[in-house]
């Protein structure tokens, strides 16, 4: 039996477990109603990554192939970093956001399953394939956060209620997350030389990695160079995560990713 087979089961306990925890979040007592709706929160996480782990297990490879496999350990990520994000800095909208979209992510995964194979093909049988993708994957979650912190940051501008204090959540969490797209990118040029004897070809993929990178820069820039333009840093950051997303999905419906050596996550 294919254990993909028991993907539903493990999705629909781990939803249950991030329902009740939003719902544990207009408990009258906050201090139990907080407590337990984390260890709700945390219960879903730990369901997903053992399904993750279980099917690493099954498959005999690790589950990073296809696009199915990498809205997994999204779904797995970004509820982590809500979690994290909550311990830290007690925002209850930025925990429940996380949890949404997990479930989103897991419910997509559910309704477009992938042709899940064991068989890894020759360029992907590299010691370097799980650490590149697992660290994008991980800054893809990460940035995530940040873009719905950057929209809720140009909302609370538009209703005249801005805080600084978000922006400094959204520095720290960029700061990871371009971080971890740093390892992304050389991992990757380190997998191509292996794999293709180049370390950079300009490949569609590559090109619109380079340029998520350089978008994360530039907003770091403007915070750096120019502190006091909050709202062009928040539109900046907003703008720089659909460039992620048409790196992440979009570019497989260029015409020029037909000559793409990443076409392997279709």
């Amino acid at each position: 039996m294919n254990y993909w087979d028991y993907f539903p089961m493990y999705a629909l306990v781990a939803a249950l477990f991030w329902i009740l925890s939003m719902l544990l979040h207009i408990s009258k007592n906050k201090t139990i109603g907080h407590t337990i709706s984390l260890i709700s929160a945390i219960a879903g996480t730990v369901v997903i990554f053992l399904f993750a782990i279980r099917l690493w297990l099954h498959l005999e490879r690790p589950p990073i192939r296809t696009l199915g496999e990498t809205r997994l350990w999204y779904s797995a990520f970004v509820s982590l970093i809500g979690i994290l994000s909550f311990i830290r800095w007690r925002y209850k909208w930025l925990l429940d956001y996380s949890l949404i979209m997990s479930m989103l992510f897991l419910f997509i995964t559910w309704r477009h399953p992938d042709t899940y194979s064991k068989t890894l093909m020759p360029a992907l049988q590299s010691f370097w394939f799980i650490p590149h993708v697992l660290v994008y994957i991980f800054a893809y979650a990460l940035l995530a956060v940040s873009c719905i912190i950057a929209c809720w940051g140009l909302y609370q501008m538009y209703r005249n209620q801005f805080k600084d204090s978000l922006l400094v959540v959204a520095n720290n969490i960029v700061y990871m997350g371009i971080g971890f797209l740093t390892l992304g990118l050389i991992f990757g040029a380190l997998w191509a030389k292996e794999a293709w004897g180049h370390y950079w070809t300009f490949d569609p993929k590559e090109t619109w990695a380079l340029l998520t990178w350089l978008a994360y820069l530039i907003y770091i820039h403007i915070r750096y160079k120019q502190p006091n333009k909050k709202k062009a840093a928040l539109i900046m950051l907003a703008c720089s995560f659909v460039i992620l997303i048409i790196c992440w999905f979009g570019i497989n419906y260029l015409p020029s990713a037909s000559q793409s050596v990443h076409t392997y996550t279709s």
